[in-house]
This record gives structure tokens, sequence and C-alpha cells, in this order.
């Protein structure tokens, strides 16, 4: 039950990444959750949008260096330990968690090398999967 997030390889200077969205913008492509991170003068940036295949197509189009990959999306239970309850549970599985971050509410994307197992391992530790579909429909009319 995994995902697509969509990764784009930006220049750090002003605009670059505004480039990126004016794409998503102008095709009407909402960006759900986004995680930004540098490594000097180039970074990353992760995207959880609605429409990731049209995206990606629209992407490459422009000639820009991105990838779709797989992701997992937790919902966290508003309360405390809940971020310590997923780690936890892919610890006492054996699997690491490459990068994650914090979507809309208490969505969060897991970047794993298994997926499969990771899924068994949430699902077993009572940790709620969300679908693309799903978290379209919990998050219509959610403000960002």
């Amino acid at each position: 039950m995994a995902i697509t997030q969509i990764s784009v390889f930006v220049e750090s200077r002003p605009g670059h990444l505004v480039r990126t969205l004016s794409v998503f913008s102008e095709a009407g492509i909402n960006v759900r959750g986004f995680s930004a991170g540098d490594t000097g003068e180039y970074g990353i940036v992760r995207f959880i949008v609605d429409k990731p295949d049209q995206a990606l197509a629209l992407l490459a189009e422009r000639g820009a260096a991105a990838r779709a990959s797989e992701v997992l999306c937790v919902r966290l239970a508003d309360e405390p330990g809940a971020l310590r309850h997923v780690m936890e549970a892919c610890s006492e599985a054996g699997i690491n968690i490459v990068y994650c971050y914090s979507l809309a509410s208490t969505f969060i994307a897991l970047s794993v090398k298994d997926i499969a197992s990771a899924e068994r391992a949430l699902a077993g530790a009572d940790i709620e999967l969300v679908d693309q579909a799903e978290l379209a429909r919990s998050l219509a009319g959610v403000a960002l």
C-alpha cells in the first residue's frame, strides 16, 4: 500500500524550486507534502502530489532531473508516543528508515528498502497504512 513520491534534483539557488512548483500549479497538480534537503550547491526535493504520473511526465518534458519511487504513508494517532511507536515497530523488525518527513496533519511518508516487509511490520503493530486514494480523501478540503 505504497504511495508515489517524486524526487527532483535542484540547484540550491533562488527560483529553482519555484520553477518546479510552477510546473505543478500550472497543471493543477496539488502538492500534499514535501521535503527539501541540500547537499551544498544542489539538493533533493521530494514531493507527494495528487497526480504523480502527470507531474513526473511534465517534469521530464522540461528536462528536470526527477524520478518516482514508492514510500509508505502512515497515519499517526494524535497522541504522545505515536511517532515513537512507528519507529519502534520498524526497529524491532530490523527495518531501517532511510528518511522520513511529515505530510499534512498526522501523515508521514517513510522511505525503506523493502516496502513489503515494512508494510507487514507496521500492520502487525496496529499502524494504519494509507494509499493514494485514502490520502486524497483524508486531505480533501484540508488547508496545508
